[in-house]
Formats: structure tokens, C-alpha cells, sequence
């Protein structure tokens, strides 16, 4: 009976000095989703009577976010950071040049092409009011981020192909360089739903169809993940 009981204090013993140096370890000023990788699907709004987007239009992003805990139980918190942006968009708006410049038009129904896209590179400065069920204990958990993002354009570039014309224009200043918009990412663990509004347009008044501005603006939707 003694041997029984002197063995069970010494497993206690031992299991007490395995769990005080684990509590010692957790970090109760944690944060939370520090990197983000994501991907998308581009929706042109505002189009231009006779304008459709064809195939699938990607986006891509990836960067970092400065997690900053606002409340004790760090549920609640504001990220800011910097990442890069990567959106492509094929549809039927023809970008080309002539004497006068850059033209648009609506390519007819009916004509036999291969390609046409037009894609861009943003660089970005996001910004975010988190929430989120995490503990120092366990990183699955539930989040709701709101955030609004800055982003300036680094390059852009159109290209046309068919069998007889191809036109590639780089760089053209009728893109907006300045864009902003908000957003929205949810989800539960790895699995996260995101969205993003583009609050002003794709292109800036240099750029006209029919003598009209076009009033492009993207919306994006896909998945985010998130990165310790």
C-alpha cells in the first residue's frame, strides 16, 4: 500500500513539473494571422452595354499584416500592412492603337480571336479590424475581417492575339494608378471566403468608348489563407 501510494506521488510529481514548464509556454500576447495568401475570381461591374468577360479572370494576392490585439482576450484586434496584387481580366473590350492614341471598341460578335485580356500588378497597404474566437491554446478558430485597401499600380498590360493581329500595350497611363476599395474575409481555420468591392475605377477619364468614360470596377471573390 505505501509502495502504491509513494508511486502514485512521484507520478504526480512528475506530471505536475511536465504541466507548470507547458503553462509557462503559452503565450497569452499572441498574434494572430500574420501573412495571407489568396486567390480569386475578377467580376467586371459598371460594364459598357455589349461588354462580357469570357474564360476565367484571376487574381492572385499575398503579403503581410502587423496583427495588433485591442482587448485583453485579443479576440478583437487592427492589422495593417503591405502586400501585392496580381489581377487579370479577359472579356471583349478591345485595346488598341491608332493615330489619335489608344482606341476601345467592343469586339463584334462572331470574330475569331485567340486572346484578350488586360492584367495589372498593385502593390498594396491594407488595413483591417479583426475579430476572432482564437485562445493561446488552439489557432482554429472563427474569424470576421473588415478591412479597406490602398493600392498603386506598378504595371499593366493589354494584349490582343489572332491569326492576323496581335497587339500588346504596356504600361498605358489610361489605367487608374491610385485604387482603393473594401473588403471582407471569413471563415473558419484554413478555409476562408473573401471578397473585395473596388471603390473607384479601373480606368481614368483618358480612356473612352463611344466618347464615354468607362466606368470599370472589380469585384473579387475567392479564398484567403492565413500564415502565423
Amino acid at each position: 500500500m505505501i509502495r502504491i501510494l509513494f508511486f502514485w506521488l512521484l507520478s504526480l510529481s512528475v506530471w505536475a513539473q511536465d504541466t507548470i514548464p507547458y503553462a509557462k509556454k503559452l503565450d497569452l500576447n499572441y498574434r494572430e494571422d500574420q501573412f495571407y495568401v489568396g486567390i480569386a475570381y475578377n467580376i467586371l461591374q459598371n460594364k459598357p452595354n455589349g461588354l462580357t468577360q469570357n474564360k476565367f479572370s484571376t487574381g492572385l494576392q499575398f503579403g503581410f499584416l502587423r496583427d495588433m490585439p485591442i482587448n485583453k482576450q485579443r479576440t478583437y484586434a487592427i492589422a495593417a500592412g503591405a502586400g501585392f496584387t496580381y489581377q487579370s481580366f479577359n472579356q471583349d473590350l478591345l485595346i488598341s492603337k491608332g493615330d489619335n492614341g489608344i482606341l476601345y471598341s467592343i469586339i463584334e460578335d462572331g470574330f475569331d480571336y485567340n486572346k484578350n485580356k488586360f492584367y495589372f500588378l498593385n502593390v498594396d497597404l491594407p488595413i483591417e479590424f479583426r475579430y476572432r474566437t482564437s485562445t493561446p491554446q488552439s489557432h482554429k478558430f472563427f474569424r470576421l475581417y473588415a478591412g479597406f485597401k490602398l493600392s498603386y499600380m506598378l504595371l499593366n498590360q493589354s494584349n490582343f492575339l489572332s491569326n492576323t493581329i496581335d497587339y500588346k500595350i504596356a504600361n498605358s497611363n489610361h489605367f487608374t494608378k491610385f485604387q482603393y476599395g473594401v473588403y471582407l474575409a471569413t471563415g473558419y481555420n484554413t478555409w476562408n471566403f473573401y471578397a473585395y468591392y473596388g471603390l473607384n475605377p479601373i480606368f481614368n477619364n483618358k480612356a473612352k468608348l463611344n466618347d464615354s468614360s468607362i466606368d470599370l470596377r472589380t469585384l473579387n471573390l475567392g479564398l484567403q489563407f492565413y500564415i502565423l
